[in-house]
């Protein structure tokens, strides 16, 4: 681990504790390593989309807007391979709250989110987005121990890249 020595005005460091109490860190050191990964991310938030990601798509839409409910279940199945999981909750008598877990190429994600929240209805779409390194080896382990998958089909890992 490489250690490094920063200063802060008094003023500075008092708001930075209060900072890290209120998000329940226990020492700086942490806070500060997510404050930096965090500022690497959004740098490649930047760039324009290339590798693999996980995001989380969320949005808000009125489930009284013409057909809408039938087009997003249109545009998720053209997409289906992108999709990990979806939820679905009602807000009020016409609102409903959708979120949808993605993973794949950033820029297939990135299309499809913008697609989905083009549609006319939907409201208050966020993508959220963490770039991924994509490990696509047949064989892996588990538990320390060797596994290969019995029907030889291709199985992709994704971890958060560093």
């Amino acid at each position: 681990m490489e250690r490094f020595t920063i200063s802060l005005d008094a003023q500075l460091a008092e708001q930075f504790d209060a900072l890290i109490a209120a998000r329940g860190y226990s020492h700086r050191s942490e806070a500060v390593r997510d404050l930096i990964r965090a500022a690497i991310e959004s740098d490649r938030q930047r760039q324009a989309p290339t590798g693999h990601c996980v995001a989380n798509l969320s949005y808000v839409f009125d489930h009284h807007e013409r057909e809408l409910a039938e087009r997003l279940t249109a545009v998720q199945h053209d997409h289906h391979d992108l999709i990990v999981a979806a939820m679905h909750s009602h807000l009020d008598h016409a609102n409903c709250l959708e979120s949808v877990i993605l993973k794949g190429p950033t820029a297939e994600v990135r299309a499809f989110a913008d697609a989905l929240i083009a549609e006319r209805g939907v409201r208050h779409g966020a993508l959220n987005v963490i770039a991924t390194e994509v490990d696509g080896g047949r064989d892996h382990r588990h538990g320390g121990k060797a596994h290969r998958h019995a029907d030889g089909a291709a199985h992709v890992h994704y971890r958060p890249a560093r």
